[in-house]
């Protein structure tokens, strides 16, 4: 009889590690599953973001370099144009032309920073920040030992800062905006944030602004969190990006 317990005993407890085993082994599966789909829709916001960004810039530099420079030598020709005397007549066209040649900037600018690349970030921002220094007041501290990063990078942390404040002076009471980059060894950390009436996430999360800044964080294989806000006390969004943000092989993932 004790043989027969201790035999069933031993069974039982096989049974119990075998099943606990086959558990552990689906839930393996399923995360390991869950990742590869979390890391294929990542890898979909990127190929989406730089197919947008590669648009953007061919008409972007089409705009700027073509357009704009026929602008340039249209308005020296105009300089130039005898009007008999007629000053009025050429003094409106020369306004036409300029108000064109600065809507030609403005649109190859919206489309895509042009310039970034040979500037970087940090100069760009604050070209950004004196354009707006009539609506608000933004605040940028860049710590000791940044280091300029790829140009895919800087042209979505560009667009997110862009995106932030705009939403920021669209929709928002705020004064104030504060924007501080640091780089760390293994990634570097962006927050922005604003004095303003702040929000409910999850009221807002499906709006186009909020999803902008989210695809464009995504396709840097980043982290970020907004920073529960609340109302009157502004808002906050924190953004981690690896140093190495390239997506891992998809193969070496299964």
């Amino acid at each position: 009889m004790i043989l027969i317990i201790v035999t069933i005993a031993i069974i039982v407890s096989f049974i119990i590690l075998a099943y606990r085993a086959f558990i552990s082994r689906i839930m393996k599966e399923k995360n390991v599953q869950h990742e590869a789909e979390v890391l294929h829709q990542k890898k979909l916001a990127l190929e989406n973001i730089k197919a947008q960004e590669e648009e953007r810039k061919r008409i972007a530099v089409m705009i700027h370099d073509d357009i704009g420079n026929r602008l340039n030598i249209l308005s020296l020709w105009l300089n130039n144009l005898d009007t008999k005397g007629d000053e009025l007549i050429k003094k409106n066209i020369h306004s036409q032309m300029s108000s064109l040649v600065d809507a030609a900037r403005s649109i190859s600018h919206s489309l895509y920073p042009v310039n970034l690349e040979s500037v970087g970030l940090v100069l760009y921002a604050e070209e950004l920040i004196a354009n707006l220094s009539h609506k608000i007041n933004i605040s940028l501290q860049v710590m000791p030992g940044y280091e300029k990063k790829d140009i895919f990078v800087e042209v979505q942390l560009y667009r997110i800062i862009q995106e932030f404040t705009t939403n920021v002076i669209k929709h928002s009471t705020a004064t104030d905006l504060w924007i501080y980059i640091k780089d760390y060894r293994q990634n570097m950390a962006v927050v922005i944030s604003d004095n303003g009436q702040g929000f409910e996430y999850e009221e807002v999360k499906k709006g186009m602004g909020i999803k902008n800044i989210e695809s464009r964080i995504k396709s840097m294989n980043a982290v970020h969190k907004w920073k529960k806000s609340f109302l009157n006390k502004g808002s906050r969004l924190i953004i981690k990006i690896p140093k190495h943000h390239e997506f891992p092989n998809q193969n070496s993932t299964n």
